[in-house]
């Protein structure tokens, strides 16, 4: 029945996209009265077209045509979804007040910009979050700064990270986390993209994210050691009182079988010479394997990925796809936080969310 999933969701997927293009077709050819709906059929469906085909093309492109087509088309995109949610609004305003079509139409196409300006605004706004939290064991305060999602490429670049840098210094951190997709294709896949890095006042470890492989995994790890980052690879380090257990991006376990040589979180963690007792912290791109984390006495899971959705309404449904989506958690003892991200990916932009940068401060309990 799985393999049936991805037909299933690329019909359904298909089926919203038509429908939202009849809907909003239909809407706007009566708020301003057209005799013919054929180019606002036309248009919308051209769209539509160049939004999915202008992120899938040009993600991983590197060209200034392909990174205009691609920041067009992800724009687009947010904006269409921000209009469709604007026109359903005012539709369902119009059953209680009586308004002109006209004024119907364009309090929607007002509304739709609006959003989707606040919404490039508010992720290019970076908030520091600041969370404490207790660890068994610890001798003394530790303050982390943890970063995750930046997601360097067609919207942020090397301005943005030293943004992020400047933030983190002044916040005094003992070490800095970065727990994946610090890239997004490779459009600045360079080294002079992440120089702020060298500027940070405190140890740097990371770990690889699913955006960082599709970029080029191997290549980030490189140019991030060639500056002095800590690059961490299914191993065990320490950081003063803390063990700390880097993972690539991996699935949790194989529920179904699966490959038994693809590497899981489960099967990394037997591997490793993870000590018991020191203050242990894992970091991994996604929130997955919890339950594994646990059983080899991990103190604290730091994660990302989620990015809690990022739009609205979509950060409504992402616990049903994500038990840990956001914040701090606690499973039999052990902590996780995940980060809703200090980038976003897509649409540049955040609705009911924030560009995230926690500062988690670990006390002895």
């Amino acid at each position: 029945m799985k393999q049936f999933f991805p037909i299933l969701f690329l019909v359904i997927f298909l089926g919203i996209l038509i429908s939202a293009n009849i809907y909003l077709t239909r809407r706007f050819t009566f708020y301003f009265d057209l005799k013919s709906s054929r180019y606002l059929y036309l248009t919308f469906a051209s769209v539509t077209v160049f939004m999915i085909a202008g992120i899938i093309a040009f993600s991983n492109a590197a060209s200034g045509f392909a990174n205009l087509a691609y920041s067009a088309a992800s724009i687009f995109m947010g904006f269409m979804l921000y209009l469709l949610l604007a026109v359903l609004a005012v539709h369902l305003l119009s059953v209680f007040v009586q308004l002109q079509p006209r004024i119907l139409g364009t309090a929607s196409l007002a509304l739709a910009v609006l959003v989707t300006t606040l919404g490039i605004w508010n992720a290019m706004y970076k908030r520091v979050t600041r969370v404490d939290i207790p660890v068994k064991g610890l001798k003394k305060e530790v303050k982390i700064m943890h970063l995750s999602d930046i997601h360097i490429g067609h919207f942020w670049g090397p301005k943005t990270l030293q943004k992020i840098v400047d933030k983190t210094n002044q916040e005094k951190p003992d070490v800095v986390f970065i727990t994946g997709d610090l890239f997004d294709g490779k459009i600045r896949l360079n080294k002079a993209s992440i120089e702020p890095l060298k500027k940070l006042s405190a140890p740097v470890y990371f770990v690889e994210g699913n955006h960082d492989g599709y970029s080029g995994a191997q290549e980030v790890k490189a140019k991030l050691r060639e500056i002095g980052v800590s690059v961490l690879e299914n191993e065990v380090t320490h950081f003063g009182e803390l063990q700390i257990i880097g993972l690539n991006h991996m699935r949790a376990d194989h529920p179904n079988g699966g490959n038994p040589e693809r590497p899981t979180i489960q099967s990394t963690l037997s591997q490793l010479n993870i000590f018991d007792g020191p203050p242990t912290v894992l970091l991994h791109h996604s929130p997955d394997g919890v339950e594994y984390a646990n059983r080899h006495g991990v103190d604290l899971y730091l994660a990302g990925h989620t990015h809690n959705g990022q739009l609205f309404p979509v950060n409504l449904l992402i616990p049903l796809f994500y038990k840990y989506n956001k914040g701090l958690f606690n499973y039999k003892g052990t902590h996780i936080y995940v980060s809703q991200g200090a980038g976003a990916f897509g649409p540049p932009m955040r609705v009911g969310t924030i560009s995230e940068m926690p500062l988690l401060t670990l006390k002895p309990e």
